[in-house]
């Protein structure tokens, strides 16, 4: 099983929703992990609120450190999906060709 190949995404119909669920998880916890980061930096300004943006600085963390565990997962959705539609793996026979024209 080959993983992270290009055009997978979108083999099939089934692919490509699968391949944009996960691209929407993956952006959603990119902009999560950077607004708390940003809110994590203001609250470092404050000597009082410096424990707050720590906690924030480590949940931002975890949130980046889960953006390649949902590629991961994505690739290994799709190689389980198979290659059906794949245009290497059509047979050549088209309904044209089976007409007789």
């Amino acid at each position: 099983m080959k993983l992270f190949r290009s055009r997978r995404f979108d083999a099939s119909p089934r692919h490509r929703k699968v391949y944009s669920a996960y691209e929407i998880a993956y952006s959603m916890i990119d902009l999560l992990a950077a607004i708390l980061f940003i809110v994590g930096s203001i609250l470092f300004l404050d000597d009082e609120t410096v424990k707050a943006g720590t906690w924030l600085f480590i949940i931002g963390s975890v949130f980046f450190a889960g953006r390649p565990a949902v590629r991961l997962a994505r690739e290994l959705h799709l190689a389980g999906l198979g290659d059906e539609g794949q245009p290497d793996t059509v047979k050549p026979t088209t309904a044209r060709n089976r007409a007789g024209s």
